[in-house]
């Protein structure tokens, strides 16, 4: 159920923030890092900490020493673990505050996204998280493109299942108390894992199914960097459809077959538009083949290790 009312205007004029910690988890991309620190700390309201956790395979050169006239601690872990679902774990149990927000290390904030973006949370609850916009940026690699994002400008309150996921882990907000309810990021899925991908949809799932609402506001704007060049595609669209299909088969039920209809829309509607895409776009085409083939594999993958659903009583 979406419900498109905007959220009350005096929510989003400017005030006192909150004790918050904002949480990076990084690998292997130190200049898009550091630039990532730097638009959020040229913020107009910024975290009350910043929480980076590296999993490189060597430290970051600056960021340790990193310092600011802000009111903000720059805190700078380097951590030997792997997998940004296990970085961003890591980073809940270190952070200091109770409202967590979470971005990624390939983007580039707009002055006032930090601050619609707490604020939102405030008005929301306890029971709510906020995720906003994402948008491309311009290519800065041969044939660059930006796998996800989310340009609606209406704003939306999601409080049931819809037929899309609607969080989006570099752009969210929550409280700590819905982690303690539902969870921790899944360390199962996302990158650096062996299924790739989905541990923001495998969150939000459990977080709709816990009577949590999701609050899109667009105006919590940033940029996704286009740093991935042309051959980055179809590899790219595997990894996402394999983390895709083994989050449907998670969530399969004998009860509810909702995420057995969610996995046959996906593969039907990528295989429906094939043909188009094989007239005009090749490489989308080679790509929606993949996506196709990757969460049937994938799927089938996390059935085979974790078994299939259980039957009802």
């Amino acid at each position: 159920m979406v419900d498109s009312t905007r959220m009350p205007a005096e929510a989003l004029t400017a005030q006192a923030l909150p004790p918050t910690s904002l949480i990076i988890p990084s690998r292997g991309r130190p200049d898009l890092l550091l630039e990532t620190v730097q638009s959020i700390l040229q913020g107009d309201q910024v975290p009350s900490e910043l929480l980076v956790i590296d999993q490189s395979d060597a430290p970051h050169p600056s960021l340790a020493s990193v310092t600011t006239n802000r009111s903000c601690t720059i805190r700078y872990i380097w951590s030997q673990s792997n997998g940004v679902s296990r970085a961003r774990n890591d980073g809940i149990i270190a952070a200091l505050h109770d409202i967590l927000i979470f971005t990624d290390d390939d983007v580039l904030v707009t002055r006032t996204w930090f601050g619609m973006l707490v604020m939102a949370l405030m008005a929301g609850g306890p029971k709510s998280i906020v995720t906003g916009q994402v948008r491309p940026t311009e290519g800065t690699a041969a044939g660059g493109f930006v796998p996800s994002t989310k340009t609606d400008t209406a704003p939306k309150i999601y409080t049931r299942h819809a037929d899309e996921d609607v969080l989006y882990s570099n752009n969210m907000a929550l409280y700590r108390s819905a982690i303690d309810t539902v969870g921790a990021f899944d360390e199962r899925l996302g990158a650096g894992t062996s299924f790739g991908n989905a541990e923001d949809n495998d969150l939000g799932y459990r977080l709709l199914d816990a009577q949590y609402c999701i609050s899109y506001v667009p105006e919590a704007i940033l940029y996704h960097r286009s740093w991935r060049s042309a051959r980055d595609y179809v590899p790219l669209r595997w990894n996402y459809g394999v983390g895709r299909g083994a989050y449907y088969a998670k969530h399969l039920s004998w009860r509810n077959s909702y995420m057995t209809r969610r996995l046959i829309a996906d593969v039907r509607n990528h295989l429906m538009s094939l043909p188009q895409h094989i007239r005009r776009d090749r490489l989308r085409a080679y790509g929606d083949v993949m996506l196709v083939a990757g969460i049937l594999s994938g799927a089938a993958r996390w059935l085979m290790t974790y078994g299939p659903p259980r039957r009802p009583g």
